[in-house]
């Protein structure tokens, strides 16, 4: 026993003499040095700031759940469980923990590694060729291995590593952000058409009464049967509109339950009661492009990239310096098990080793030139996410203003269509226009109702959008190490 005290104790002597060359590791660090780039970006948003937008900080004005400006409990309950059970959202959780591992094993790799072994052997040579005898051999140890880092290779690897895992959760706070957005897009959508089933279906009835009062009066001998068959065929070209307003329905209903995690179809209760579409705030903050580009977490993640790829041209250029590496064991060698562990069974060996690549005919400097491209390349990609994030901010904050302006001319085309729908069949009554007159107001009015309630859906689909371009949504997402 006092053997393996004594081997131990000069393992612990290795495991010392390798700290202690630990203190150079990471002296030099090949490779450049990463540098968030710095981007010029316009002061203020091209688009006019009107129909409610204000130029106010994102961070005091813009709340992270945007959804509950709505004022919908059904949306909010439906965007918590979209949170809980969607597919993409747990896909990307996992890749969050993938990434979390691969930093561990950068990290772990600048440490010693240690083996413990043992091997019992029984051999016996031939007796044409050798002795014949029969030999037994026991063999325990403990292997050390360290490489130090003295050029800085695992630390650009660590950095690599970590600036992945953080391009991860920026995927993870994306398709967050996506899947807000799709739930309540879907919903507006689902609140549109059962909206525009009602009108439908208001038309319907209307239309029925006048199809009634047109049979009454061609019995009456007071009109002719070309006003029955008017009536008729407006009457059916307003039915036939509320089967494919039905499939809408039905299709929007399915999807939004497919992003909740669940099967089609189980929403349908739900849902089922018609009720308005959400309406939009009176006022919506916008920020400045700088904000948005602070909150777009795919602007975010790309400038992740271009941090985890400048790290890997410092990995591929750590490969022209030599490696230095700590070679130790301990153990007990013996031909049989009872002397294993006496004093004269100790063996031990410790020395450096270096490797240093001297020929391989450019490989190395051409590895440099394609971690070096790829930066090229990813800083170019962040760029791009730069346009287009401030593309997709400033397309929505126009279509948003610009379909409010739609609505509003709509809701007084509306509104003229149901006077008009009324006097025409007050003066049709009274004898003094054509059948065809009534029936034109009416299909004016379905027409013109319609196109609102669909304009009504477009204003708070407008200002999902927007608030999908400005990145809202993710920063109410805690990503944890058990995420």
């Amino acid at each position: 026993m006092n053997s393996i005290k004594t081997g131990l104790i000069k393992f612990r002597a290795l495991l010392l003499a390798m700290l202690m060359m630990s203190v150079l590791a990471g002296c030099v660090t090949v490779g450049p040095d990463y540098a968030p780039p710095d981007v010029s970006l316009p002061s203020a948003w091209s688009a006019e700031m009107k129909d409610g937008l204000i130029v106010e900080d994102l961070d005091k004005q813009a709340p992270a759940d945007w959804w509950l400006i709505l004022d919908d409990p059904v949306l909010t309950s439906l965007i918590g469980q979209a949170v809980a059970s969607n597919l993409d959202l747990k896909e990307a959780r996992a890749r969050v923990r993938e990434a979390r591992a691969l930093r561990g094993i950068s990290e772990a790799d600048r440490f010693p590694t240690i083996d413990a072994s043992g091997t019992a052997r029984l051999s016996r040579s031939s007796g044409n060729t050798g002795s014949g005898i029969e030999r037994k051999l026991y063999v325990a140890g403990f292997d050390a291995t360290w490489e130090l880092d003295l050029f800085g290779g695992k630390q650009r690897a660590i950095e690599a590593a970590e600036a992945e895992l953080q391009l991860s959760e920026e995927d993870l706070r994306d398709v967050l952000v996506s899947l807000l957005a799709e739930v309540a897009l879907n919903y507006v959508e689902v609140r549109s058409f059962q909206t525009r089933l009602s009108v439908a279906n208001a038309n319907l009835d209307a239309q029925k009464e006048t199809y009634n009062i047109a049979q009454w009066r061609f019995q009456a001998g007071l009109s002719t049967r070309l006003d029955v068959e008017q009536a008729k065929y407006n009457l059916e070209q307003t039915r036939s509109q509320i089967p494919g307003l039905h499939t809408g329905l039905v299709q929007a209903r399915n999807r939004l339950s497919v992003l909740l995690g669940q099967y089609p179809g189980s929403l349908k209760i739900a849902l089922a009661e018609h009720k308005a579409i959400p309406v939009t705030p009176l006022e919506v903050a916008v920020g400045v492009p700088a904000d948005a580009l602070r909150h777009r977490p795919d602007v975010r993640r790309a400038e992740r990239q271009l941090a985890a790829q400048t790290a890997q041209v410092g990995v591929a250029t750590a490969d022209l310096y030599p490696r230095f590496s700590l070679l130790g064991s301990i153990g007990l060698e013996a031909l049989s098990l009872d002397n294993l562990f006496l004093i004269g069974s100790r063996t031990h060996s410790i020395g450096p080793s270096i490797t240093w690549p001297v020929f391989d005919a450019g490989t190395i400097r051409k590895n440099i030139e394609v971690q070096s491209a790829q930066q090229e390349q990813a800083l170019i990609q962040y760029e791009a996410a730069i346009l287009k994030a401030l593309e997709e901010v400033e397309n929505a904050l126009v279509a948003y203003t610009e379909e409010q302006s739609r609505r509003q001319s709509l809701s007084d085309a509306t509104e003229a269509a149901q006077q008009a729908v009324n006097l025409a069949q007050s003066l049709y009554l009274s004898g003094l226009i054509d059948f065809t007159d009534v029936l034109d107001a009416q299909r004016s009015l379905l027409s013109f109702q319609d196109q609102l309630s669909v304009s009504e859906s477009e204003v708070t689909s407008n200002l999902i959008t927007l608030y999908k371009a400005l990145g809202g949504g993710w920063i109410s997402l805690v990503i944890n190490d058990n995420q």
